[in-house]
């Protein structure tokens, strides 16, 4: 995956879209209050803040109101570029809700106008019904307020509350539509890189296998062979010496210790082909990362993971194949650390991410993990080594260890 590539994926992200919205009003909103402070006349607020400020006898116009309402709108960007980065990780579902009503009521001390950002803020961080209640209380109150502060006939008000409808639907939607394909395209990604990283260890272990057989055919064939000729050569040699014991002795010698000499290549050549047999796994673990755009897979590998027996590699690729995609789909994760080191004739995996995590978790079936997390315990038993949840919030962490060359 290129950088564009991963650059559009971030873009494409809601988080991403909301803050780029609120720094688009904001700045429109910065244009109008420093135009306002110079001087030119410019639409007035018309918030919770100016409503107040009248209330205390204050003019709309005034610049004291224009720099209230800035420091307000700076505190809803703040807000919503920090809610917006979380989604809907690492806080409970009543603490987002709490965040998302104190960004409303900054949004309703500036202007009316600004609600709309908000329901589609809520679409993205909270659950779909929830969501869908929020924005509904969203239209009731904007339509209030208009009633409220306004004069005109009834079917202008009735028409209002329709104009609401569609701009808190609209929003609604689009925050449901964005989060909704933001979760598609991390368990796609997920998917995709899972597939990939498969394929680099097939493919390793293929080379593996044409290597031992290789092996195999220089042992079986021409260690035989050359064994052979070296009896036949010592047998020659006996009989010409019987012949000429000076000349023909001492090339049949020369023959005999050349034969002996490549024999011998041989077999260290097979040995050292039969000690070289090794999985390197750091490949398939790059595809595993660099396949996944919306989550950051930071790998940490020492030369352990370039000398791994088979069956060992491929129990740590499924096994981190397991953690990575319990962190994107699940956990929401935004960073995931893979750590991998030898430790003498072992091997040390962590998995580290910083999403919500599973406080509930005690060794039993974490929800939303499925049987992931026995079958990555079942396949370290099998080759004799342990895996251990060390960490369940924040965040969550797993270690495994096994024998590095089975």
């Amino acid at each position: 995956m290129t950088k564009f590539d991963r650059l559009l994926a971030r873009l494409a992200e809601p988080g991403t879209v909301l803050r780029l919205a609120a720094l688009v009003v904001c700045a429109m909103e910065l244009v109008s209050a420093g135009s306002a402070l110079l001087g030119v006349r410019t639409e007035p607020y018309d918030g919770l803040a100016a409503w107040v400020w009248r209330q205390l006898g204050g003019n709309v116009n005034d610049r004291g109101l224009v720099v209230v309402c800035v420091l307000l709108l700076v505190a809803f960007v703040a807000l919503i570029f920090r809610l917006a980065r979380l989604g809907q990780t690492a806080l409970p579902v009543n603490q987002r809700l709490a965040r998302l009503l104190l960004v409303d009521l900054l949004a309703f001390g500036v202007t009316p106008g600004l609600p709309f950002l908000v329901t589609a803020l809520g679409a993205v961080v909270l659950p779909a019904r929830l969501a869908l209640g929020f924005a509904a209380a969203q239209v009731l109150l904007n339509t209030g307020i208009y009633v409220y502060a306004s004069t005109t006939a009834w079917l202008d008000q009735f028409g209002m509350l329709f104009a609401m409808l569609a701009l808190h639907g609209l929003a609604f939607g689009l925050g449901r539509m964005a989060a909704s394909e933001a979760e598609k395209r991390r368990w796609l990604q997920a998917v995709l890189a899972e597939q990939l990283s498969g394929e680099h260890l097939l493919a390793e272990q293929m080379r593996y296998n044409e290597r031992m057989q290789i092996a195999r055919e220089l042992h079986d064939l021409m260690g035989h062979h050359l064994t052979a000729l070296n009896l036949q050569l010592q047998l020659g040699n006996a009989l010409l010496a019987r012949a000429d014991a000076g000349g023909a002795g001492l090339a049949m010698e020369r023959a005999q210790g050349v034969a002996a000499q490549l024999l011998a290549d041989v077999r260290e050549s097979v040995s050292q082909q039969r000690s070289s047999q090794r999985i390197d796994l750091s490949a398939a673990l790059q595809a595993l990362a660099e396949g996944i755009a919306s989550t950051r897979i930071e790998l940490a590998l020492d030369d352990a993971a370039r000398d791994l027996g088979p069956r060992a590699a491929h129990a740590l690729l499924r096994c981190v194949q397991e953690g990575v995609t319990n962190s994107v789909r699940h956990a929401l994760a935004r960073r995931v650390q893979v750590e991998l080191r030898g430790d003498g004739d072992e091997v040390d995996v962590s998995i580290d991410d910083d999403g919500r995590g599973a406080p509930g978790w005690h060794g039993g079936r974490a929800e939303g993990f499925g049987n992931g997390l026995s079958g990555m315990a079942e396949r370290m038993a099998e080759l004799g080594g342990q895996m251990r949840v060390t960490r369940t919030s924040p965040g969550f962490r797993i270690e495994l260890r096994c024998p590095r060359w089975v």
